[in-house]
């Protein structure tokens, strides 16, 4: 039989584990229904067990000593997986969530025109996707796995890639017939450029793109102006102009003809798409049979 492992009381732990991740005994002890006074006690009792002080008690506040900052990261890890692995196990296995998250063009040009296979060869995972352009912390929101865009150095999250890209000039059928010859980046600004507001500042616009082939764009450039990638994309389908189009995510839109590329110029981008799962979080068999399939469609 094996040693015991030693721990500390339990009931103190979970006191202080409260207490440290709210930072305040006062909210502590609301979140586990008892009075503040009881959660005082059990923190002293904690203390007591280790023989050294884990908050230095202000006027208004608590703060953690750097000893209590050590058990705070080690309490907090304990409990996540704790409270991940009971979750999983009192979950219907039929009736399994699970949360992804990823950009407004990612989700809609790559993602959801794809994620039906693994709808079918897994009913039993309920799929949530959750559509931002900003990059909510994935440790602290209900989100499972995020697709995102950059270096894969995040502070949140465990990455792991999916694919780079490459940045061109698309345009319709339509539009590249009346448009006329054209076959370098100079032969561009002939025409009206379709540009968007990106919020990610890794993204490609056509100052950036240009620039890569040593052409100026002019500051008055006439041409559509949208929120979204998603909207100059639309807009570039309708005709409207030459949008710059990132190949991972308009390869369909290529393959069926709705969209042509125009030069045979092309950026390719400095970062890639990642993959980003909780580092503090116990990773569900739905997790990691969606990221199972996420590198395998990737690489397609």
């Amino acid at each position: 039989m094996g040693t015991r492992r030693k721990l500390p009381p339990l009931t103190a732990l979970t006191a202080f584990e409260s207490a440290a991740r709210l930072e305040s005994f006062t909210k502590a002890a609301n979140e586990l229904g008892v009075t503040q006074a009881a959660v005082s006690r059990q923190i002293h009792l904690l203390e007591a067990y280790f023989g050294f002080a884990l908050f230095v008690r202000g006027h208004r506040k608590v703060e953690l000593t750097d000893k209590g900052r050590v058990l705070a990261l080690a309490s907090q890890d304990a409990f996540d997986i704790i409270a991940s692995s009971v979750s999983e196990l009192t979950t219907d296995a039929q009736d399994v969530d699970l949360t992804i998250a990823a950009t407004v063009a990612f989700s809609h040009f790559w993602l959801l025109p794809r994620i039906s296979e693994f709808s079918r060869n897994h009913p039993g995972i309920n799929l949530r996707i959750l559509t931002q352009d900003s990059f909510p912390n994935i440790e602290s929101a209900e989100i499972d796995i995020a697709i995102r865009f950059g270096s894969g150095m995040w502070a949140d999250g465990q990455a792991s890639l999916l694919f780079e890209d490459e940045v061109f000039p698309v345009c319709s059928p339509s539009f590249a017939q009346s448009a006329g010859h054209i076959s370098t980046p100079n032969d561009l600004l002939a025409h009206p450029l379709i540009s968007y507001t990106a919020d990610d500042p890794t993204w490609t616009g056509w100052s950036e793109w240009l620039a890569a082939f040593a052409v100026e764009l002019p500051k008055r450039k006439s041409g559509l102006r949208c929120s979204f990638y998603t909207e100059a994309i639309y807009a570039a389908l309708n005709g409207q102009g030459i949008a710059l189009g990132w190949r991972r995510l308009v390869e369909d839109l290529l393959v069926q003809g709705r969209l042509i590329r125009l030069t045979n110029s092309t950026v390719q981008t400095r970062n890639a798409y990642f993959a980003i799962v909780p580092k503090r979080r116990r990773q569900t068999e739905a997790c990691r049979l969606f990221q199972v399939w996420l590198g395998e469609t990737a690489g397609k």
